[in-house]
């Protein structure tokens, strides 16, 4: 990822346009984060899923000049050749709050035409409704286990799991911290882990999250370097890890990735 503050406007001093621009969107091929899991492009990835956003701050014209605002959910496929770069997204909506549109409708359309065309896949956004639910996360929460550590790089080494215990489980914590690889700033999250096969010891499991609290990387190659450590080191046989990350600048990243199921819901705590 050595050319990855080229195609990135974060950590740059920035003007933000009033005027409609979808050259503004930076797509990063997730080849760049996938070659050093071992996830090559030429093969069938171990997973689907996808990134979930959510933009707290929409708004835009009606056909009479009176703003509107809304908060919207971007879906995008783990198997987009791009993921797009957060700040170039801000500054795209940015853009987009002089423009006129006669329909919210029409609004929606034109982002996911724009979105789709950065990420080379087929990109969706939905408005939600007021009041959307806050709620917890399901499974067990892991996070008042004692825990006495001093690794702060993500190690899988720390994982440990009982073959002859096998299991249908689901585990959370809400222990995640990563860096922005490319500004340094703290990412908090939680993450939510459902898996089925040897049971997981939950403390080495709490240790190998807290293990990525010094770790700079997107929030999705987190969520995939997770995936990949779980089935190779835990003896996952069916997986999905799904991270619920702290909004910045009215965004927040919630990656997906499984081998066997959909996101059900969109879980969202008090923190999101």
């Amino acid at each position: 990822m050595s050319n990855l503050h080229e195609l990135t406007r974060l950590g740059q001093a920035t003007d933000y346009p009033d005027s409609y621009d979808a050259d503004l969107l930076q797509p990063i091929p997730r080849a760049l984060g996938r070659d050093a899991l071992g996830l090559s492009e030429d093969e069938l990835l171990p997973f689907t899923g996808i990134d979930l956003w959510t933009h707290y701050e929409l708004s835009w014209l009606d056909a009479g000049g009176k703003p509107v605002v809304a908060v919207g959910e971007i879906r995008v496929p783990a198997e987009s050749v791009s993921l797009i770069e957060s700040k170039s997204l801000k500054l795209y909506f940015n853009s987009l709050n002089f423009e006129k549109f006669a329909r919210p409708e029409d609004f929606v359309a034109r982002v996911e035409q724009d979105l789709s065309s950065a990420a080379e896949a087929d990109v969706t956004l939905t408005l939600l409704a007021a009041g959307a639910d806050i709620a917890p996360l399901p499974g067990r929460c892991i996070d008042d286990l004692p825990l006495v550590t001093d690794v702060y790089t993500p190690d899988p080494g720390l994982l440990r799991s009982n073959p002859e215990e096998p299991v249908d489980e689901v585990l959370h914590s809400h222990l995640l911290r990563s860096n922005c690889p490319v500004t340094d700033q703290p990412d908090w999250g939680s993450v939510l882990i459902h898996y089925r096969g040897p049971r997981i010891d939950p403390q080495s499991l709490l240790a190998y999250i807290v293990s990525f609290r010094r770790h700079s990387d997107f929030h999705e190659q987190c969520v995939e370097r997770m995936f990949t450590d779980l089935r190779t080191h835990a003896g996952a046989e069916q997986l999905s890890v799904y991270a619920r990350y702290t909004r910045r600048g009215g965004l927040d990243i919630n990656p997906f990735r499984s081998n066997f199921e959909q996101l059900a819901q969109s879980w969202r705590t008090l923190r999101q």
